[in-house]
């Protein structure tokens, strides 16, 4: 029988999709033992958009936050996740501090990077795919995928077969990140996938967004996909992916083996749910199909940014406005690929769009720079009528003359105090001065998990002021013993 292999995205994608990247330290890890023991072929471990939420929301060294997770993570083989122009933000990264946080993050124990280009510049992937190699490191391409009028089978089946040629490459990397493929889709564009790569193993990474995530593996099982996303219950399913949980009975029924711990599984799902009732974060639900996202196809996450947005214009009621532009502006950008930064690009443009009355009044620099095809080849032409708003303007001229910069490491060396760590140097060049200040001074992370002194009381505090028929409570531990008991009233 064939054996089936799982990467974890529960410390990753997982609390990405559901948390909004705000897992700390601390709320991983009583759970770290578990994932390090079920026996997981790879754990998708962190990405530059956790670094930026750890240090701007929690000032929490993200350096730090890594070392904690690998350290408690001994016997895998950990993984992080690659654009390849950028790493914090949306603008254009110098190649030279692109490679210095690839050669960083396998100097801390992540040696898996997935590197992904929704636009498919080929020879940009390939360089960073060559990047990782010489520093040690196992690159896994990525196929995005996108439900559009330009990326059929074909066109997807000859970019993995082009990845799977390249030096060092183990897998490849099928992502739905908006989790629009439908099951009927997947019955075609899979096994040519599949046909294109040989006998090269492949991953596959559907979002349950319309709930069809787990059909959609079945049809990757039937096509000789061997490798599955998956993550652990209370951060699987919605806007994330399929359960492990779940998957083990398919994989059964199906006459596939695996080789997961499954005793594992439930202290690692008590950990989650538990963190998440505390923090006030969404514990995973599946969802119900709901066919409009295969309109706006927004990722998860995007939702999210887009009420915050328009919350800034005191507008969140023009959502569903929002949603019913961002097909329109998709199609006129070319139909790239809805996943970052494009999603977000169509998103923000959308809102602008909406919240001015004036289509293309405002257009971000990120928005003109795609339309002049900065961040790579286009799906195809942007309409003609919107190509001639959002370039005739005189800060299009402008952007129309960039080169991105390519800065050497010791040019870069020379903007900041001499003998800074390579760590700081990469935060405070894609961040700022004052963010990484504030965390320098706010000193160790927490790793802990249990409650503080603080909170024991406060939680305690909670319960006895509201109304409630309990009459003690007892908290005990090998060190120290609380006993209370409510005062009675005659």
């Amino acid at each position: 029988m064939t054996r089936i292999d799982f990467v974890d995205q529960t410390l990753r994608d997982g609390q990405q999709s559901l948390w909004g990247m705000r897992m700390r330290a601390y709320e991983a890890a009583e759970a770290l033992p578990h994932i390090d023991r079920t026996g997981f072929r790879v754990v998708d471990l962190t990405g530059a958009g956790m670094f930026t939420v750890l240090l701007r929301q929690f000032a929490d060294d993200p350096w730090a936050t890594t070392d904690f997770l690998v350290k408690n993570l001994p016997n895998n083989v950990l993984r992080s996740g690659m654009r390849t122009i950028s790493v914090i933000g949306f603008a254009h990264t110098p190649e030279s501090i692109i490679d210095l946080w690839v050669k960083t993050l396998i100097k801390h124990g992540v040696r898996s990077f997935w590197i992904y280009d929704c636009l498919y510049d080929m020879p940009t992937m390939r360089r960073l795919a060559d990047v990782i190699v010489n520093e040690g490191g196992i690159p896994v391409p990525a196929i995005m995928y996108g439900y559009t009028d330009v990326h059929d089978d074909a066109f997807f089946a000859t970019r993995a077969k082009e990845m799977a040629s390249w030096d060092g490459v183990e897998s490849i990397y099928v992502e739905d990140a908006a989790g629009v493929l439908k099951p009927e889709r997947a019955a075609t564009l899979l096994p040519a996938i599949r046909a294109a790569t040989g006998d090269m193993p492949l991953e596959l990474h559907c979002h349950n967004t319309t709930g069809l995530a787990q059909l959609n593996y079945v049809e990757g099982l039937k096509a000789g996909f061997t490798i599955l996303h998956t993550a652990s219950r209370p951060m699987a399913n919605g806007p994330s992916l399929p359960s492990t949980e779940g998957m083990l009975p398919i994989l059964h029924d199906m006459g596939f083996t695996h080789g997961l711990d499954v005793s594992r599984l439930a202290p690692v799902a008590d950990n989650f749910r538990r963190a998440a009732t505390e923090a006030g974060y969404e514990i995973g639900a599946q969802a119900e199909y709901d066919p409009r996202i295969y309109r706006h196809q927004l990722p998860g996450g995007m939702t999210g940014t887009l009420k915050s947005q328009l919350a800034q214009y005191g507008m969140t009621d023009r959502l569903p406005e929002v949603l019913e532009a961002i097909p329109q502006v998709r199609e006129e950008l070319g139909q790239p690929i809805m996943a970052t930064p494009f999603s977000q690009f169509v998103g923000i443009q959308a809102v602008l769009n909406v919240v001015t009355g004036d289509r293309y009044k405002l257009v971000p620099d990120e928005v003109i720079h795609y339309a002049l095809g900065h961040y790579g080849p286009l799906p195809k032409a942007v309409d003609p009528e919107v190509a001639d708003r959002v370039l005739s303007s005189p800060r299009a001229a402008e952007i129309r003359r960039w080169e991105r910069p390519t800065p050497s490491l010791a040019e870069i060396r020379k903007r900041f105090p001499a003998g800074i760590s390579d760590e700081e140097l990469l935060l405070r060049f894609m961040t700022s001065d004052e963010e990484v200040d504030r965390m320098l001074a706010k000193g160790p992370i927490r790793t802990d998990p249990r409650r503080s002194a603080n909170e024991i009381v406060n939680y305690v505090t909670d319960l006895v002021r509201e109304p409630c028929p309990m009459t003690s409570l007892a908290v005990t531990t090998p060190q120290v013993s609380i006993r209370l008991r409510r005062a009675t009233t005659t």
